[in-house]
């Protein structure tokens, strides 16, 4: 079981990404998932989460620029990330809490991480 990101890069201040976050492996279903990034020197931060039935919550700083999704049919998450700033540049991490089977409970899987960097 794994979580593939894609979609980071190299853009400029008021510019625009989109992350992908694709699980695969052995799923029975998937709870909450969400978007956490590391940036230069700093902690881990929570940047935007979504719940099974859609529900959202995001990280103040990114209201309004950044829209959680996902598609539950195809088991992946996405992050529209627009007028993106240069303190936005950071390491993102998509998460998901995962049911293997009808008989375990949810654990959270990581993906590898993408790197996001917003020039001035």
């Amino acid at each position: 079981l794994q979580l593939v990101e894609s979609g980071g890069g190299l853009v400029q201040a008021g510019g625009s990404l989109r992350l992908s976050c694709a699980a695969s492996g052995r799923i029975f279903g998937i709870n909450t998932m969400g978007w956490y990034r590391q940036g230069p020197g700093k902690q881990r931060e929570l940047v935007a989460g979504i719940t099974s039935g859609g529900s959202t919550n995001y990280k103040d700083s990114v209201k309004g620029r950044f829209t959680i999704s996902r598609d539950s049919a195809k088991n992946t998450m996405y992050l529209q990330m627009n007028s993106l700033k240069p303190e936005d540049t950071a390491v993102y991490y998509c998460y998901a809490a995962i049911v293997v089977s009808r008989f375990s409970s949810p654990s959270n899987y990581w993906g590898q991480g993408t790197q996001v960097t917003v020039s001035s």
